[in-house]
């Protein structure tokens, strides 16, 4: 069989870099917290969700 090789562009590439590196600097500044619990708070209830009939 022959191996699929896809040729990135140099910009896509230094996007790609760009990306990595600013979440890096994101996340040294705003570690991730591994509570669990804290991000489900953050979503609407389902009593309060947009475009619902009650």
């Amino acid at each position: 069989m022959a191996d699929i090789i896809r040729l990135i562009p140099k910009s896509e590439f230094e996007r790609a870099r760009l990306i990595r590196e600013a979440r890096a600097i994101y996340d040294s500044i705003f570690p991730p917290d591994d509570a669990g619990g804290e991000q489900g708070d953050a979503r609407p209830s389902q009593e309060t969700q947009p475009g619902e009939k009650n």
